[in-house]
Order: structure tokens, then sequence, then C-alpha cells
């Protein structure tokens, strides 16, 4: 993970944004974080998609969280950038923190679950290391707020 966006990218790059959606724990005890099941995938990350053409990172990243999760969101503080390759295409991903603001969750060809998690089961939980990362940047910035 790394802080602003680069100047240049390579050619070729896929661009895309999400966030580390969260909320208050139910029972008032902690907060828990939304991951999603991707059934092409099979695996479980935050809510992320690529951007449309001409499209704003953070708008992206919010309209991701809705169509993926059914939640509307607050983002809050930038996490960052994840930089990667995917299907040998390199890749971009930037992040923010979201507070859900409610919603419901019907999956859908893309996603077929969600898990609300308290941040130690949602890093057990994460398919790729690179995204354990981003629940400690969350913590952090909610920490620092």
């Amino acid at each position: 993970m790394t802080g602003p966006e680069p100047r240049s990218a390579p050619s070729g790059t896929v661009f895309a944004a999400g966030c580390v959606l969260w909320r208050r724990s139910p029972s008032g005890a902690g907060i828990e974080l939304a991951l999603v099941h991707r059934p092409k995938y099979d695996d479980w990350s935050h809510p992320k998609g690529k951007l449309k053409r001409g499209e704003d990172t953070l708008a992206a990243a919010v309209r991701e969280v809705l169509e993926e999760t059914g939640h509307h969101c607050a983002p809050r503080a930038r996490l960052g950038t994840v930089r990667y390759v995917a299907q040998g295409r390199p890749k971009e991903v930037s992040y923010w923190a979201a507070e859900s603001t409610g919603g419901l969750f019907a999956p859908n060809d893309e996603v077929d679950r969600i898990a609300w998690l308290t941040p130690p089961a949602a890093r057990t939980r994460l398919t790729q290391p690179r995204d354990r990362l981003l629940v400690d940047a969350l913590l952090n910035a909610l920490h620092a707020a």
C-alpha cells in the first residue's frame, strides 16, 4: 500500500476504487467491517471496482460500496492506494474509510455474500494479505479521528 496517487502509471493500468466499510457493532462493543465474497474468484475482499470513464475515484468507491453491499456510506479518511498485477495488467485501487449509513444486502452476480466481522476476524477472512493492511489503516484512521 502506498500513499498519494502517482504522477504517472504504467500503460494499460486498470484504475479502481473501494472502501473499507465499517459500522458500529450492534452489540455496542467496537466496530465491524463488511467483507464481500466474490464467487467468480471465490475470495473475500473489501468492496471495490473499476472506475467508469471520467469518474472520480471517490465517487467510484462510494458507487461500488452501494453496488456490492447494498449499503450507503459516509467516506472519511483516504487510506491509500494498493498496487498489484491482476490478470497480467497493473492495477491501482484507491481506498477510503467509510462508515455505513444503512442499507440492505441483496446477492448479485458479482457478490453472493457479505460478512460483518470484527477487525481481527476480518483480517483472518480476507483472502489477500494486501487487504489485511487496509484493516490496520482503517483502525489507525479511526484512532486518529
